[in-house]
């Protein structure tokens, strides 16, 4: 520029010509034209375009290609040197650069254009994402739900094992909580958890969000088919908070503490203020607020709910795992209500067991005191009983297992240990072992004596006259105990 500066100043201003200046700075004599018709370089300006002989007859085929991709799987698409070997297979003889250049230039007119829109308070936008966590040493993919709000531009987030109609629900519902109110609309994609079948622009809606729904009182909007970009709020949401939560990736002891960890990375991501915005999105939040449906009085029951029956090993199938009830229970119809975190077990309204929820694949759940009865009937089964074989017991246990064994011979030892067990169905397991320790110092190692120490020790109170002066005179004359002998006697 500098250069162009001084040209211009000597040929313009200083009045010389053209040709000297010329032979001073080596310019061609269109260069000089250039310098002086324009105050500033114009930079390169292409000719009108040129012919492509070789390629042009192959233009509308690579276009053709290119519309046939949008219909396949991103990860299924032709790239520009795809292209390239297949028009070469039809005949085409240019070069690589020419398709990857009109590859390029047919993709830059075909690209999708969008409106920006506009957001009202109290709306929301729900979709799920994935990440991998550090959970007690070992890499585990989560799933993690994300409800954003784009008025605000808050949202929540909550992970879990996996993304199922439960998940799904206990999002809402710990979502509705954290907002602190229920948005009036809620958009979504076309999962199957939501919407069982898509006819055109009609969704037919699953039972599970039909029963969300019906809870809450929200409206609802689907994306069209293939169209996430309609909930674009969310989409820039799941993507924040892979990348500023989850990296680098967290270690954790479980889906516990990693959800405390979000909810304290959502909280403090309130503070922020996002572009164009005039205040931090904890004041905009407010406005979304005012804007929600209240919560209703009830929480909504976020369990799946399934009718079945118990086996005759005692065990109640749900979700592709097996699930241990007493064996009373056994061959009874069983209530089935599958949370996140734990699955519960109804019989006849009565709840009869409580597990944690599995949620690998064809794995079983024991609670080994539901078998203590039945063991106490077959005690030589209790060696190879599956139920106990991880069933961690402190020493005091195996010591008196041992005692009673030695006392009173393998068998009988056994159905004795395993009635000094059964304490464990109506008593805390700390209780039953403080007992089983004062047993074992006593030497009263038998279930009865174990018994009575489980219960305090009771106050005995002697019955004092004094301040009843009236019962001095009364005399109760000494039992005569030949009698209770006579009637002894007679009934032999």
């Amino acid at each position: 520029m500098d250069q162009w500066y001084q040209i211009r100043q000597q040929v313009l201003v200083e009045g010389r010509s053209k040709r000297s200046v010329q032979k001073e700075h080596g310019l061609h004599w269109k260069t000089l034209q250039k310098i002086l018709n324009h105050s500033a370089p114009p930079g390169y300006g292409r000719s009108p375009i040129r012919p492509k002989p070789k390629l042009g007859p192959y233009l509308h085929r690579i276009e053709a290609i290119l519309k046939e991709d949008k219909a396949m799987p991103r990860k299924q698409r032709h790239t520009a040197k795809r292209i390239w070997q297949r028009l070469k297979e039809e005949g085409y003889s240019g070069s690589y650069t020419q398709v990857r250049e009109a590859v390029a230039d047919l993709e830059r007119k075909t690209a999708e254009v969008f409106v920006p829109l506009k957001h009202d308070p109290g709306e929301a936008q729900v979709d799920f994402g994935e990440a991998l966590v550090n959970l007690t040493g070992e890499l585990t993919k989560v799933k993690f739900m994300v409800m954003a709000l784009p008025y605000s531009d808050a949202f929540f987030v909550m992970a879990f094992e996996r993304e199922c109609t439960e998940t799904f629900w206990e999002g809402h519902v710990q979502g509705f909580e954290y907002f602190g109110g229920v948005p009036r609309k809620i958009i979504y994609d076309n999962s199957r958890i939501a919407v069982s079948n898509v006819v055109g622009m009609t969704r037919e809606l699953t039972r599970g969000f039909l029963e969300l729904k019906s809870h809450y009182l929200f409206d609802h909007r689907f994306c069209r088919v293939r169209r996430a970009n309609e909930k674009g709020v969310v989409e820039g949401a799941v993507k924040y908070t892979r990348l500023n939560f989850l990296v680098p990736v967290p270690q954790m002891r479980d889906l516990d503490e990693l959800n405390r960890y979000l909810r304290w990375c959502v909280a403090g991501d309130l503070e922020r203020r996002v572009r164009g915005a005039k205040t931090t999105k904890a004041e905009l939040l407010k406005e979304d607020q005012l804007a929600f449906l209240p919560l209703p009085a009830s929480r909504f029951d976020a369990c799946r709910k399934q009718q079945t029956h118990s086996s005759s090993l005692s065990l109640v199938r749900f979700d592709d795992n097996d699930y241990s009830v007493p064996v009373s229970y056994a061959h009874h119809e069983i209530l089935v209500k599958g949370y996140v975190n734990r699955v519960d077990l109804f019989c006849r309204g009565e709840k009869v067991a409580e597990h944690l929820r599995i949620w690998e694949r064809e794995r079983v759940k024991y609670n080994p005191v539901h078998y203590l009865a039945l063991l106490e009937r077959k005690p030589g089964a209790f060696a190879q009983a599956c139920p106990l074989e991880e069933w961690e017991l402190p020493q005091t246990f195996f010591s008196l297992h041992g005692q009673l064994q030695k006392r009173l011979g393998e068998s009988e030892g056994t159905r004795e240990y395993i009635k000094v067990l059964r304490l464990l169905e109506k008593h805390p397991y700390q209780k039953v072992k403080e007992a089983i320790e004062k047993a074992l110092e006593m030497g009263a190692v038998c279930r009865d004596a174990i018994a009575q120490f489980l219960y305090p020790s009771p106050q005995i109170e002697l019955f004092s006259l004094d301040g009843h002066p009236h019962l001095r005179q009364v005399r109760v004359e000494a039992p005569d105990l030949k009698g209770y002998s006579h009637l002894m006697g007679g009934r032999r």
